[in-house]
């Protein structure tokens, strides 16, 4: 029956309806580290600043719907692209899902709790600060590791 089959398991990427898709971010945050890149070798590094409009408790967006025209940078991922962002970790569902893995137990699409990717440790939750608490030239002092 595939009814019974979640969606997420039956579609591509590129099929999911517009909630589908917002639904498998589970909520990690990591996707809004301020990232650092080495402009000869195009590297990137991952600091512990989050953006300015994140919730350091829940790790969601405060300005989610107006995110794009209050944060120019912001990624946008879709079903064509998100392979292409190298940076984003191992744990993100829509890289999970592009590269055939399925998603892990703490999911809150599997777990049906939106704080089980808390309370794995998964999310940035209680190890970042906002980027507007860091002078920019300081950035580099906050690069981290233990994003991958």
């Amino acid at each position: 029956m595939i009814a019974q089959i979640p969606f997420w398991q039956r579609k591509r990427l590129a099929d999911m309806t517009q909630p589908e898709w917002e639904s498998l971010c589970d909520g990690c945050g990591k996707c809004c580290l301020q990232k650092l890149e080495d402009e000869d070798t195009g590297e990137v590094y991952h600091t512990d600043l989050v953006c300015r409009y994140m919730d350091l408790d829940t790790c969601g967006c405060t300005v989610y719907e107006q995110r794009l025209k209050k944060v120019p940078g912001c990624t946008v991922l879709t079903a064509d692209t998100v392979l292409s962002y190298h940076w984003l970790p191992y744990t993100c569902a829509y890289r999970t899902l592009a590269e055939g893995r399925p998603l892990p137990d703490w999911h809150p699409l599997r777990s049906g709790d939106p704080d089980t990717v808390h309370q794995a440790r998964v999310s940035v939750r209680g190890n970042v600060v906002s980027e507007d608490s860091v002078p920019e030239e300081d950035w580099e002092e906050h690069i981290i590791h233990w994003i991958l």
